[in-house]
Parts: structure tokens; C-alpha cells; sequence
């Protein structure tokens, strides 16, 4: 299946590295850098003569294509492409596709199809017990993390009782908080599992608590254990927030397929103890575009449908600071999929290690930059100081509200 998504290039550097990337000749730099300011959409490894029908048909519609310099002459049998052009122009691209079945352009052509419909999206309806539903947009909304553990990665986000939980929950609820995510065993870097029964024994009085003390109240339940998800979800839970894509826990998927509630599906490289481990990746946009979309044809064949996903790239886990960065930069890149996007960077390694902020009690003011950076650009944000992110969010909506 194809593996296309959409990038943010806004500077002729970026531009040109791309340009070297595929491998075009580079004398085309020149050509390509007045067409930039367009919709840019890269394409992963297809048939050279794909490559050059897909190029000439832009060029007729006023639009381009990068491809490696050797697709003209034959001699490259595959090329990575970057698509440039209007939303019109790759309109008329898609009709002109309709009748070519050959090279592989009608896996092009249903990958470009899925991507225009997916990416216009903007409005996402999830349906929670009791007939309530979250609705998520382009607003960014706000999910208050509330750890019943005393060793997740930063003290302040640990709650050590019931009634500090509950107190802690009404403030985030009055500062603006969404959802409240509850979770009762840590999986910073390098953490070890607790048994399921130990982690049941401090998650399931919080969320019955927090289900009676605010019965309108959105609850998420951060765990990647089917079992303790699926005790959840009879106490009052409302969404499941896996930070192993069910991939770390064999009733994982079935037991959040069962469950009927949305699920946060998320991209992690190993596991919490040895994810920060060297990390690595050749392509790490392609390699999450390939991971989602065998994660969620999983997904769906186990009946949970993608009307109930929300998909979370896992920032630090797994991840070196470039790569948390560069998934920050092209986050849009997992619209393809058309499912809402949720973050969680609070206070983590990267924000400290860009602002020189070793203590995570020092790393707020590179939390809240980034949360007024992704606003609108993703559906929700998991953080520990909610009032701080929520002005954030305010300040940066006022500005992009002028006109």
C-alpha cells in the first residue's frame, strides 16, 4: 500500500534538502523553489515510470513533482516523490489518475484519494456511556494527567490518596481541563511493570471515585494492560489511553474491542524499560505512517472501528530529541488517516534538553511554547499543569483569530 502524507515546508532550506533527499538533479533546485509556497505531499518508493507520469501530468496542471534525476532515463527503478501543487491541481491529478491501472499508480491514486478526503476533516464525534459524546475539532483541547504512583517521572504529578486526587481533579476541571487521565503505574524510560492486580488495586478506586464525585466528567485511564482496561471500563472509565498500541499486553485489543470506548492508540519503539535505549530510525515519518495504518487495519479487523481511535505519535517514547522534534514540526503528517491527533510532551526529556532545563520542575515554560505552537494543529494535549497550558491555548487562539 502506498505510503504518502502531507509535509510543512516554509523555507527554501527545507526545500532543498528534500530536493537532495529523492536524489534530483540538483540544477532543479532553481525550478522547484518558486513553487514551494503550495500543498506539499511526499510519496514513499514508487515505480520510476509512476514517478514520471505523475510529474508530466502536475506540470500540465500547473503544479510539479520532485523525483530522482535518474526516473527520466530509466536508470532509478524507484523514486520518492514530492508533490507540489493546489488543492485543484491535485483534484485534476486525481480525475486524470481514474483511468491508469498500471506502475502502481492505482495505489497512488487511492493513497492521494484517501489523503484529500482524510486530511479535510476537522471535526470528530466520540460516543461515551451514559449517551454522552466528546466532541473534538480544531480547537485543541486539554487532557489532565493525575498519576496515582509515586515514581512517575515528575513528583508533581503524583497523588497519594483519594482525597488529593479528588482535589487535584476538581482545579484541573475549573482551569479548563477536558478530560482527566487517571493512571496508577508509571511507564517513564527504564520503568519496571507492576502486576496487574497491583495496578487494579490503585487505578479502580480512583476512577470510581472521580465517576461519583463528577459524573459529567470525561475519564481516561492511562494503562496497556487488557485487564486492568477492561476493570476500568466497568468503574466509570470512559476512554482507554494505551501507550503500547496494544502491542504490549496479549488482550489488549480485544479487551478495548469489547469495551466499546474510544482508544488512544499510540506509537512506541520497545518497551518503557528499554525504549530510550538508542533509538533509531531511517524514515521516522514513513515508519509511523506504516505503523498506524497496520496498527488501525488491526484495529478495525478486531472490531474496533476508527471511529473510535485517536492516535498519539508517543513523544519520548522510544524517540531521540530530532525525531520528537520532527514529529512536532509535521504532525499534520498523520491526518492521512483521519482520525484526531493527541499529544503528550509535558515536561519531558526533549523540552528539557532544548531549554536547558535538566529539572522537570523547571520545564513548564518549554511545555506551554509547545502547546501554543500545536494549537489547532492537534485535537487534544496531555499535561500536568493545566491552568498554565490552557492560557496558552487562549493566548494563542486570540492571535490567530484577528482579522
Amino acid at each position: 500500500m502506498c505510503v504518502i502524507y502531507p509535509l510543512n515546508i516554509h523555507s527554501s532550506r527545507e526545500l532543498s534538502e528534500m530536493i537532495a533527499r529523492i536524489g534530483a538533479d540538483p540544477r532543479s533546485n532553481a525550478y522547484f523553489q518558486p513553487k514551494r509556497r503550495r500543498r506539499h505531499l511526499f510519496v514513499k518508493s514508487v515505480d520510476f515510470r509512476a514517478a514520471a507520469y505523475v510529474k508530466q501530468e502536475l506540470l500540465a496542471r500547473g503544479g510539479d513533482a520532485v523525483v530522482a534525476k535518474h526516473v527520466i532515463d530509466g536508470k532509478a527503478e524507484r523514486s520518492d516523490i514530492l508533490l507540489l501543487g493546489t488543492d485543484g491541481q491535485l483534484a485534476a491529478l486525481l480525475q486524470k489518475m481514474e483511468a491508469m491501472d498500471c506502475w502502481g499508480l492505482e495505489d497512488l491514486r487511492e493513497g492521494l484519494r484517501r489523503l484529500v478526503g482524510n486530511t479535510a476533516l476537522s471535526s470528530w464525534t466520540l460516543r461515551l456511556p451514559r449517551g454522552r459524546e466528546l466532541v473534538l475539532d480544531v480547537r485543541t483541547k486539554i487532557m489532565g494527567i493525575l498519576n496515582l504512583t509515586d515514581d512517575s517521572f515528575h513528583a508533581g504529578s503524583r497523588v497519594k490518596d483519594l482525597d488529593t486526587l479528588l482535589e487535584r481533579a476538581s482545579a484541573m476541571l475549573k482551569d479548563g481541563a477536558d478530560v482527566l487521565d487517571v493512571g496508577a503505574e508509571s511507564t517513564r524510560p527504564g520503568s519496571v511493570p507492576i502486576p496487574e492486580e497491583e495496578e487494579i488495586s490503585r487505578l479502580i478506586p480512583g476512577v470510581k471515585a472521580l465517576r461519583e464525585a463528577f459524573p459529567a466528567a470525561v475519564l481516561s485511564v492511562d494503562t496497556y494492560k487488557g485487564k486492568v482496561a477492561a476493570a476500568a471500563a466497568e468503574a466509570g472509565a470512559d476512554i482507554i489511553n494505551d501507550v503500547g498500541g496494544f502491542g504490549l499486553a496479549p488482550d489488549m485489543l480485544s479487551r478495548a474491542a469489547e469495551s466499546g470506548l474510544p482508544y488512544v492508540l499510540s506509537h512506541i519503539k520497545g518497551t518503557p524499560s528499554n525504549m530510550q535505549r538508542s533509538p533509531a530510525y531511517d524514515d521516522l515519518l514513513s515508519e509511523l505512517n506504516v505503523y498506524f495504518r497496520q496498527k488501525i487495519e488491526e484495529a478495525e479487523q478486531a472490531g474496533l472501528g476508527r471511529e473510535r481511535l485517536i492516535l498519539d505519535p508517543g513523544l519520548g517514547f522510544g524517540k531521540r530529541m530530532e525525531d520528537n522534534l520532527l514529529i512536532l514540526k509535521e504532525i499534520e503528517s498523520l491526518r492521512v488517516f483521519g482520525c484526531p491527533i493527541l499529544l503528550g510532551y509535558s515536561r519531558k526529556n526533549f523540552t528539557g534538553r532544548v531549554t536547558g532545563a535538566e529539572k522537570t520542575d523547571d520545564r513548564l515554560s518549554g511545555t506551554i511554547a509547545v502547546t501554543a505552537l500545536i494549537e489547532g494543529r492537534v485535537q487534544m494535549t496531555r499535561v500536568h499543569d493545566v491552568r498554565e497550558n490552557m492560557g496558552a491555548l487562549s493566548m494563542a487562539r486570540a492571535i490567530k483569530d484577528v482579522f
